[in-house]
């Protein structure tokens, strides 16, 4: 793979090359890119949006909107630091082509920025809720009318295949979503594959999936244009990384790893001196000693390991990128940053008691259940009255039922597949409190 490629600026639709050193500085692409993510109504809709605590009102713990955000500052400061070090490996970079180092940290923070855009409500818990409706649910009547591939985007709906159709997907008058830079599309693709195989190898990219079968011309298309290296044969399709997406990873691995566990200890789910012991290992190098020691509140303690621990992460990634940046344009470095980071059994500590005392507390589990039902019931009632209305043998509960809808998910689709995954888009796309005041609705609860 080459930088000049990987680093392109062009936009669904266009029909003429940008270039970078033609470009307006006070109104760069890559940053536009921010900008059209940070104005969308998915984005908005992350504000309602589990992170660690399901419908949780405790005002400290993070939503997916908050937690967006400080992984886009955590993937800036991670694409400005490779960036510096880039140009000076590659001079022609921006002598030639004009580019510079915030350039890498502005795409990294865009794609960063809308790493969860695709997650549907209620946690991780949510993908699998939308995945078993069809795997076990009502939704199995389906299976024999599909093909392999369609029914694998459904049975293992994936919130990251899904994200790539929010910001990519066309809809009447609104052509190709946000028209995003080909190069943040393809930082923003950590799992450059389709549903099937599924994990044919350990490679870090081939973990999940990235496109629903929908979406696979689009993907195409951006792979093609950044010079992606292609890891699949036959009919199915796959790429090697884009190399800034181990930099979107590697922020969204940051977060989640430090600031989970730091909800954690402020809601009480993990004892602070026990805590305390986990992050110090992650910071005993920079620590200062008699400005900790001053610290009198737990949060300000907490604020100070955490500011620590993500510095000396964010360093140690950047290391990692540079050290094995020539395998990463080669198609041939199959790891997450973090896998060959120098605080990585510290980082796999801090997961395994975060699973341990937070994923798997009372309070989460109990409100996983109900976005369960919740999820089951919305895709069960609006599948089967949009396929009855297809049909032509919609009863008048369907045609209520699908008034229901928001203005722009009333369209029709002529296949089955894209009927179930217009559903499907559409639950996902809903808030926490939304899908769950939708529930109480069809159910007939007025509260």
């Amino acid at each position: 793979m080459q930088w000049e490629q990987l680093l392109s600026l062009r936009r669904q639709g266009d029909t003429s090359k940008r270039l970078r050193k033609e470009q307006d500085d006070t109104r760069l692409g890559f940053e536009v890119d921010y900008d059209r993510i940070i104005f969308s109504s998915a984005f908005r809709s992350l504000q309602d949006k589990t992170q660690v605590i399901p419908l949780s009102k405790t005002d400290f713990v993070h939503t997916r909107l908050t937690h967006s955000l400080e992984v886009s500052v955590v993937g800036r400061s991670l694409g400005r630091l490779v960036g510096k070090q880039l140009l000076e490996k590659y001079p022609h970079l921006k002598e030639i082509h004009g580019y510079h180092m915030n350039d890498f940290g502005a795409i990294v923070a865009a794609a960063a920025l809308a790493h969860d855009i695709g997650n549907p409500p209620f946690g991780h818990s949510g993908e699998k809720a939308i995945g078993e409706y069809f795997k076990t649910g009502n939704g199995q009547q389906f299976k024999g009318q599909l093909t392999d591939k369609e029914w694998q985007d459904l049975i293992d709906f994936e919130g990251n295949a899904n994200g790539f159709s929010v910001v990519t997907g066309s809809r009447p008058g609104v052509e190709g979503s946000l028209r995003l830079t080909y190069a943040t599309l393809g930082a923003f693709m950590k799992y450059p594959k389709e549903s099937l195989p599924k994990k044919p190898t350990s490679n870090i990219a081939d973990k999940k999936y990235g496109f629903f079968q929908q979406d696979k011309a689009f993907f195409k298309e951006v792979a093609a244009e950044l010079g992606l290296i292609s890891n699949k044969s036959g009919d199915d399709i796959g790429f090697e990384r884009h190399p800034l997406a181990y930099l979107v990873e590697a922020a969204d691995d940051i977060c989640y790893t430090i600031i989970d566990f730091e909800d954690g200890i402020n809601l009480g789910l993990i004892q602070e001196e026990f805590a305390l012991e986990y992050l110090i290992k992650l910071v005993k190098k920079n620590i200062d000693s008699d400005k900790y020691n001053a610290l009198v509140t737990k949060e300000d303690r907490i604020s100070y390991l955490r500011a620590l621990a993500i510095g000396s992460l964010i360093n140690d990634a950047v290391k990692v990128f540079i050290e094995n940046e020539k395998r990463i344009l080669e198609g041939k470095f199959p790891y997450a940053l973090t896998d060959k980071s120098e605080f990585k059994a510290q980082m796999d500590d801090v997961i395994r008691i975060s699973v341990k005392n937070i994923y798997q507390s009372k309070e989460v589990i109990e409100k996983e259940v109900v976005g369960y039902q919740v999820i089951n019931m919305l895709l069960d009632k609006f599948s089967s009255a949009y396929n009855n209305k297809f049909e032509g043998k919609s009863s008048n509960y369907d045609e209520l039922i699908l008034k229901l809808l928001p203005e722009k998910f009333v369209t029709e689709k002529m296949s089955l597949y894209e009927r179930l995954m217009h559903i499907c888009h559409f639950v996902s796309m809903l808030t926490d409190g939304k899908a769950l005041q939708l529930f109480k609705t069809i159910q007939g609860d007025k509260q």
